[in-house]
């Protein structure tokens, strides 16, 4: 997205957007990003409404829990973890966002972040100051239906890792979680048969709510059932079908 002079005392890691020579209309990530269908005024002010472009390097913090709310932020490039801290210390990971998501939302209500968001692979994010996104949003109504399309999305999600969490099998929550990824990525362009994990399985496991080793010892059964094969964070479905099977299929008590 194009935008104003950068002010000289921006944080380190944000990078004035015209000397980047990109913007939203020639973006490959406006369609994941931006309603369909807008004028060229339209989508004029809304190149406008991004100031900076940030990096964010892989372990580094976006934001912390209890951090001021003032933006969203879109993934251009990388990979971002969210989660929280527990009461008894444990850091449980409530999120993984990519390429073409937004992240931040969580501080809409409170007007502080609820989480922490992490990069786990160096990472670019365009900054969205919230406020002007708001008055925009007034006067452009396909800009404020594509956000509550955004939010809709996000609360359908809480909803999914809540089945995934409250009454799925270890073998389910696994294969639900594989077979979204692909569906994100093949979104995006990429192959939906074969990708690499950003996160590590201790990470996978937070999420799903699975110990390190039932992780491990899942994904090996989906390689000795021949659904997937695994070489190390590389990963290759080779029967999305069974992974589908695995999904919908009763539980066994035994």
């Amino acid at each position: 997205m194009q935008a104003r002079q950068a002010s000289a005392t921006a944080p380190a890691g944000e990078f004035n957007l015209p000397r980047l020579k990109a913007t939203c209309s020639s973006c490959s990530l406006r369609e994941l990003c931006l309603p369909m269908g807008l004028s060229r005024d339209e989508m004029d002010r809304l190149e406008n409404l991004v100031l900076v472009r940030r990096s964010v390097k892989r372990g580094e913090y976006l934001f912390r829990a209890n951090d001021p709310f003032d933006s969203l932020y879109a993934v251009r490039a990388g990979f971002f973890k969210t989660k929280v801290l527990l009461e008894d210390g444990r850091e449980q990971v409530t999120g993984f966002q990519m390429t073409g998501e937004l992240i931040g939302l969580d501080g809409i209500g409170t007007e502080r972040h609820a989480c922490d968001a992490v990069a786990l692979e160096n990472s670019e994010v365009c900054v969205i100051p919230f406020a002007r996104l708001e008055h925009l949003s007034r006067e452009m109504e396909i800009l404020q239906r594509h956000f509550h399309k955004v939010m809709s999305r996000e609360i359908v999600r809480e909803h999914g890792v809540m089945m995934l969490l409250g009454s799925m099998r270890a073998e389910e929550r696994l294969a639900a979680f594989l077979l979204n990824l692909s569906q994100r990525l093949v979104a995006r362009g990429y192959s939906p048969n074969a990708f690499n994990l950003r996160m590590t399985r201790e990470e996978i496991g937070s999420y799903l709510g699975l110990k390190l080793e039932t992780v491990s010892r899942v994904l090996s059964r989906f390689q000795d059932d021949s659904l997937i094969s695994v070489a190390q964070k590389n990963i290759t479905i080779k029967d999305p079908a069974g992974l589908r099977r695995v999904v919908g299929r009763e539980s066994n008590p035994s």
